[in-house]
């Protein structure tokens, strides 16, 4: 019989998820940015100045939820905030959703999640929904080349999504370091992949570094697809995961001599990869008046803000000498 307890009961493992909501956060703000960026747009370009209010919204419900080869189905549920929301812990943490009926099915079983709470540095609660530990009959792991869907009831009204977990067909051939270019400090490296992609277009990867003892952080640009490196042995830097909630100094994509790095390479479904990618265009693009409006493509229905995505992970670990 599968194991559970050590994915319910593991602080290592919940911390990615928690650093997950933390950077999540940004998406709820982004939303409202999206909403302004046309008129604020065309608002720059007139010489008469123009004041208008902006009302409060209806809270909508945004989803992270994530399910991995070999892991339990994990998902969290927050409010949106307004625009002028400042993002803190703080604030996350009063606006995780409670007491939702949240499914998951493989097609065979359907299994009702169970909320819990796990206290994180800083002293704060983080709520997640996962397997049910007391009614395991229906429990599952997620797998390779299986499809699964989600649906939560919140206030009355029902949300959908359905991901895929596809094949591992993106392999890490090896992973190594190499001194930094010129101009940054002695102790900078660049950690690098080799990597085999098979022919065929369609594949579609996203990575997270974990250094030392920190959680799994997504690259600033964490998806790519295939269309130039297709059927292709190729190398390429693995730049530094981010915390998009903190300044990114220069140098940051590179690590230093002495870290231990873990890489974690997925393939994902190609909804998994327009939400992040329409998600990481616009958080690049927050503040830019000339950038041009996006929208973030999400797979949940029934307005829901977030996705439901499936990951392929494998892991690759360097240790870099001092």
């Amino acid at each position: 019989m599968f194991d559970w307890s050590f994915f319910l009961s593991n602080t290592l493992f919940l911390q990615h998820f928690y650093s997950s909501v933390v950077n999540f956060g940004m998406v709820m703000k982004i939303q409202f940015l999206l909403f302004l960026s046309i008129p604020l747009f065309f608002l720059s370009s007139c010489e008469r100045a123009i004041e208008f209010k902006l009302e409060e919204t209806t809270p909508k419900l945004v989803v992270e939820a994530t399910i991995e080869n070999g892991l339990p189905p994990v998902i969290t549920l927050t409010k949106s905030l307004d625009y002028f929301s400042k993002i803190n812990v703080g604030i996350l943490a009063n606006s995780f959703v409670h007491n939702s009926e949240v499914y998951i099915s493989n097609g065979t079983l359907t299994h009702k999640l169970k909320e819990y709470t796990v206290t994180v540095n800083g002293g704060y609660n983080y709520f997640y929904y996962s397997i049910d530990s007391s009614n395991l009959v229906t429990a599952f792991a997620g797998q390779l080349n299986k499809s699964y869907s989600l649906r939560i009831r919140w206030e009355g009204k029902e949300y959908y999504a359905t991901t895929h977990i596809p094949a591992i067909t993106r392999h890490i051939d090896s992973v190594y370091w190499k001194n930094a270019p010129a101009g940054n400090p002695s102790e900078k490296v660049a950690v690098m992949l080799k990597v085999t992609d098979p022919p065929g277009y369609g594949d579609y990867i996203r990575y997270f570094t974990k250094r030392n003892n920190e959680p799994f952080y997504p690259g600033l640009s964490s998806v790519y697809d295939d269309q130039i490196i297709d059927g292709t042995t190729y190398n390429a830097q693995v730049e530094r995961g981010v915390d998009r909630n903190e300044s990114h100094p220069e140098g940051y994509t590179y690590f230093n001599k002495g870290d231990t790095v873990t890489v974690k390479l997925c393939n994902i479904d190609k909804s998994t990869f327009d939400f992040w990618r329409t998600m990481e265009f616009t958080y690049s693009s927050v503040g830019n008046p000339f950038s041009s409006p996006t929208k973030v493509i999400s797979n949940m229905s029934s307005g829901a803000l977030g996705y439901f995505g499936g990951y392929a992970a494998q892991y690759r670990t360097l240790i870099i000498p001092r």
